[in-house]
């Protein structure tokens, strides 16, 4: 029996607390239900273009924005 263990990173998500498994900020934006969504993100208050979410390494701490559009008025 093989038991795994996945270190949780502790971050910050539009200011509420999370643990998450989500290695890079493209991970964190699809386990939080954004996936195919146009969305803004920031991690530590730097934007960061969708291009770069693969490539942004999340560490324990961080503190992220993702923000959608909203319609209507």
């Amino acid at each position: 029996m093989t038991t795994s263990t996945t270190s949780l990173l502790q971050i910050a998500v539009n200011g509420a607390a999370l643990a998450t498994a989500a290695e890079t900020l493209a991970d964190l934006v699809v386990e939080q239900g954004f996936g195919g969504t146009k969305v803004a993100t920031a991690v530590n208050g730097e934007f960061v273009a969708e291009r770069l979410r693969a490539s942004t390494k999340l560490m324990s701490a961080d503190r992220i924005e993702i923000l959608s559009v909203r319609q209507g008025g």
